[in-house]
């Protein structure tokens, strides 16, 4: 499947990354690298992640890291809609 971003999950990564960078690039190369296996996971088995309460979309968690991917199973795609501290307040739900 193809893989496709949001811009708003493009300019969360890169904040999370650019912050995480500032204190250890070490960690932010780590992180990036965790991203991407999760995501190279999902294209391949794109029911992998967690059903959320908003019906089409699914989460998929970075652990040992406190992120959340968000994404949503188009017919030949994946999206990613969203990358989120995991302690943040949830979403509401629409």
């Amino acid at each position: 499947m193809k893989l496709r971003y949001t811009q708003t999950a493009l300019r969360q990564i890169d904040g999370v990354l650019d912050h995480v960078h500032m204190h250890s690039p070490q960690g932010a190369a780590r992180l990036r690298s965790r991203i991407l296996a999760s995501l190279s996971l999902v294209c391949d088995h794109p029911n992998a992640g967690q059903i959320t309460s908003r019906r089409d979309l699914r989460r998929v968690v970075l652990t040992p890291y406190p992120y959340v991917l968000f994404y949503r199973i188009s017919n030949d795609e994946i999206i990613v809609m969203r990358f989120r501290h995991a302690a943040r307040k949830p979403l509401p739900t629409a």
